[in-house]
């Protein structure tokens, strides 16, 4: 989208990992490109003085109140996304009370990475016949992630699609609002040269890339504990999505951080940039990341190349903070006992080079 215009967030707005990795699974990033463009005008022509053009990255719509008696201007942050075909993954399993963490995490760690506070979110849960008990544990965990992100769940919707959805089968979506001072929102306006960049650690591979990985493990012992997991890969694939927003804002309360990068579909080569102002990139150290071993077990089921894992996968690390004192920010993360770890910085250039050796080594 141009400045000025609202975002429409969705796959197709996602940074682009490698087309054989996605076409193969039957992703068409093409048609999805195209198909973001043609939303793009009919967005902006409901646009009012209120909406705020993008300097986040692209991770929330703003949308300003009036000012307050202080001077201050408020900016309401709406996000919208879904869990994809990790679901798909979970119905297969019978476990399905973990993935409305994962909606709540892709929600409210997109609003975070404008400096915003998560304040409600309300969801969307189509089925295809209504069970009680698959309803109350999608909005059980629902409930879990938005207690971890300090956030209201306010209800929302339950869909019976009979005749169009099969029995059993589910889709889940999300909305959630946030707010920020709108001097306080986080972007590519704030990072400067030299900014040090430091790496949240992921609890897996989050919810993305599960097209890819359910290709790759189509045929393969889900419920067998892996002797390179020590636990079984079904376990590992639907551990849920880390939630980052509490410990965002307490980074942000204690140190001063210039952008937040939360990294999803496209990897950080993908992700990074959206942070990033023209004439600067990154270097980012690959030696450093503790990749999560399931990223080893699939790259050797499917046979990946370490550069297609980098783009489609978080490959260790969630979220990116972009800060001035890398020591200072770790030191708050320390003692919140979130694992993290300085792994690039911001240099002069464009892009995303990634330096060091191949990870996960074979």
């Amino acid at each position: 989208m141009t400045a000025g215009e609202p975002s429409h967030e969705g796959a197709a707005e996602e940074p682009r990992p490698t087309a054989s990795a996605y076409a193969a699974a039957g992703v068409d990033l093409d048609a999805a490109d195209a198909a973001v463009r043609r939303m793009a005008p009919h967005l902006a022509r409901t646009a009012t003085e209120a909406v705020l053009p993008d300097r986040s990255g692209g991770y929330g719509g703003l949308y300003a109140l009036p000012e307050g008696a202080g001077g201050s201007r408020p900016v309401l942050v709406s996000s919208t996304d879904g869990v994809g075909t990790k679901l798909e993954l979970a119905r297969a399993l019978g476990s399905l009370r973990t993935v409305g963490v994962d909606l709540v995490a892709m929600v409210v760690d997109d609003l975070v990475c404008t400096g915003a506070r998560p304040l409600f979110l309300q969801d969307y849960l189509a089925v295809g016949a209504v069970d009680p008990d698959a309803v109350e544990d999608l909005v059980a965990g629902v409930a879990d992630g938005c207690e971890q992100a300090g956030c209201a769940l306010l209800g929302g919707e339950l869909a019976e699609h009979p005749g169009v959805m099969a029995p059993g089968q589910v889709d889940l979506a999300g909305f959630g609002v946030g707010i920020v001072e709108e001097d306080a929102i986080l972007g590519p306006h704030r990072v400067q040269e030299g900014d040090a960049i430091v790496a949240l650690a992921s609890s897996g591979p989050h919810s993305n890339g599960y097209s890819l990985i359910r290709r790759v493990v189509e045929g393969a012992d889900l419920h067998a504990e892996h002797p390179a997991l020590g636990e079984s890969l079904g376990a590992a694939l639907l551990r849920p999505t880390r939630v980052y927003a509490q410990d965002c804002l307490a980074l942000l309360a204690a140190t001063p951080v210039h952008a937040l990068a939360h990294v999803t579909g496209g990897g950080i080569p993908g992700n990074l940039p959206r942070v990033l102002p023209a004439g600067l990139g990154a270097v980012v150290r690959t030696e450093t990341f503790p990749v999560p071993p399931v990223l080893g077990v699939l790259r050797d089921l499917g046979d990946l190349d370490p550069e297609e894992l980098w783009q489609v996968f978080n490959m260790g690390a969630g979220m990116l903070a972009v800060v001035p004192d890398p020591d200072q920010a770790l030191a708050v993360l320390g003692e919140r006992g979130v694992p993290a770890w300085h792994c690039g910085e911001v240099t002069v250039g464009e892009g995303v080079a990634l330096t060091g050796r191949e990870t996960p080594p074979r």
